[in-house]
């Protein structure tokens, strides 16, 4: 038989011996759906500076007064309330006008975190004088006299309260690609998705909470910060290709929410951990100390700009914050007492492990993630 017709037949009978449930599989399985968003690989901007100036003005300002705030980390140096607020108050829109009113009035007024910073800085401060002072400069940080660093609710307490609030109006609004871009930005990345905050690794370091998404993620695909640029991509893809693609849209946004969410979460666990394995040491230095309060005061901001923001739009509840912000020993309504946590380790870390605890049960966390947030996969890859 010509070896073409014997090919012909030998294939035939292959063909016979499959089930035809597998045969029309196979086929479909190689015809594309017509009906399917068509997604990139890349996000794609023509004009991303343009487009998203507000936010990236926004990210100025905060970036500006968190600057302002640090010169009291120089005892040395006096911080002036009326620089901070007229920093809070400027822009169009202003970082008092994009927050929530429960945290401006945190914020602003007498006896506010602003003003009780501008009232530690010029001093200095040990732990273990708490309640007495105003508080001060310590191991190159500021302290209130309870021995939280205000500086970190200014900061990062606005990474929820401002940046990711003014995302959720955003994503409310009529979408464009352009409100995309504009998300994007608050966010505090950009279209080339470098994941990395390092300068020197990219002309468009991550900044705000992209900095901290690149932080938690290991570069290895399935990250926090990859699967964020992944649902952007969807998101941009979906509202160019049209109202037919509401359904994709809806389902990037809320995945964009709740992945946005878990950066924050996953942040507050890493700086848990830090606080406990650097407080758990014996005689642990000055530096140390200053350094494991500042990581415990990012954690409290990290997770106190998140309260009031509405229940539709988060995972976690104003109850379970308030209960986190209890074992912080720096309660929403309350006189903090963050000293502690140094002044007695031994019966207050264990709060830090309920925190952890709590904050893998709400957001469904496995054992392998508590263990990576440890880590600043950044710093341990050198990227």
């Amino acid at each position: 038989m010509p070896y073409h017709l014997k090919s012909k037949t030998t294939y035939m009978n292959v063909l016979k011996s499959y089930p035809l449930w597998i045969m029309l599989f196979t086929l479909m399985a190689c015809q594309k759906d017509p009906n399917a968003l068509e997604i990139p690989s890349e996000y794609f901007s023509e004009n991303f500076e343009v487009n998203a100036a507000v936010e990236l003005a926004v990210g100025e300002n905060l970036a500006k007064i968190t600057n302002e705030a640090k010169k009291g980390r120089n005892p040395s140096l006096k911080v002036s309330i009326d620089s901070l607020n007229l920093i809070f108050n400027s822009g169009n829109p202003s970082l008092k006008s994009l927050n929530t009113s429960y945290f401006a009035g945190r914020l602003e007024g007498s006896g506010g975190w602003m003003d009780e910073l501008a009232k530690a800085s010029g001093n200095v401060y040990s732990p273990g004088s708490h309640m007495t002072g105003n508080g001060g400069a310590f191991g190159g940080y500021l302290f209130d006299e309870n021995g939280l660093e205000l500086e970190q609710l200014l900061e990062k307490g606005q990474f929820g309260s401002v940046m990711y609030t003014h995302a959720l109006t955003l994503l409310k609004g009529d979408i464009t690609p352009q409100t995309v871009d504009r998300v994007i930005a608050i966010y505090g990345a950009h279209p080339t998705f470098p994941n990395t905050p390092s300068s020197s690794k990219t002309a468009f370091p991550d900044r705000f909470m992209a900095n901290y998404a690149a932080r938690r993620d290991k570069n290895d695909g399935n990250g926090l910060y990859t699967q964020l640029k992944s649902e952007f991509i969807r998101l941009k893809a979906a509202v160019e290709a049209g109202s037919d693609f509401n359904e994709d849209r809806d389902n990037a946004i809320r995945k964009i929410k709740s992945l946005w969410e878990k950066v924050n979460a996953a942040t507050i666990i890493n700086y848990c951990h830090t606080t406990i394995r650097t407080l758990s040491e014996t005689n642990p230095t000055d530096a140390a100390i200053a350094n494991a309060l500042h990581a415990y005061a990012e954690g409290v901001g990290f997770i106190h700009g998140w309260r009031t923001i509405p229940s539709s739009d988060k995972i976690i509840t104003d109850a379970e914050i308030d209960d986190i912000l209890e074992l912080f020993n720096a309660p929403y309504d309350g006189i903090p007492e963050s000293y502690k946590f140094v002044t007695e380790p031994v019966t207050q870390l264990p709060r830090l492990t309920q925190i952890i605890s709590k904050l893998q049960d709400i957001y469904q966390f496995s054992d392998q993630d508590i263990e990576d947030f440890k880590n600043n996969w950044v710093t341990v890859q050198g990227r």
